[in-house]
């Protein structure tokens, strides 16, 4: 019997993550897909809050496993980690993030993890201007960040690979 999927889209903004999830979603029979967006709370405070909106999420996905249904996310607690390394966030996710890397990496499914970036970190610019890209208020899309996020997304894609078998 084929197992059940988790697929993770990762990367910094402007990478393509929403063209690819959107076109996996329509390929991809039985498939849901989660766009997360994390917990607006940045201070100390805010730690307490995402550790348990990503255990409850990982404690939604162990429920899932076995009833025939793909899994398809666009960002999960690995942007998280990436932000609070970056300094956007004012608490230490670390710990977390490697417990949930872990429960992750136990679950029942196979678990594709693709990190996203641009070799030609000029096309940023055109990616984050283009005509319909959506303007969100409190997000600040800019060069210099996507391209600070795109180097710490491939440090933990590194460590991914290091640390698991995803």
């Amino acid at each position: 019997m084929k197992k059940e999927k988790i697929i993770i889209v990762e990367g910094p903004q402007g990478a393509g993550k929403t063209t690819i999830t959107d076109y996996l979603r329509n390929t991809l029979p039985y498939t849901n897909l989660y766009r997360l967006s994390g917990i607006s709370d940045s201070t100390k405070s805010g730690l307490e809050k995402v550790n348990r909106y990503y255990e409850t999420l990982l404690d939604y996905m162990k429920e899932l496993e076995n009833i025939n249904i793909n899994l398809l996310f666009d960002r999960t607690f690995f942007s998280e980690e990436a932000y609070c390394r970056l300094g956007f966030k004012e608490y230490n996710f670390t710990e977390n993030y490697n417990k949930f890397l872990k429960k992750l990496d136990n679950l029942d499914f196979d678990i594709y993890y693709f990190n996203l970036y641009l070799d030609d970190e000029s096309e940023f610019e055109k990616r984050l201007n283009r005509e319909g890209k959506a303007e969100i208020k409190y997000a600040k899309f800019n060069v210099e960040n996507s391209i600070k996020q795109q180097n710490m997304y491939k440090e933990l894609a590194k460590e991914i690979e290091e640390k698991t078998k995803i």
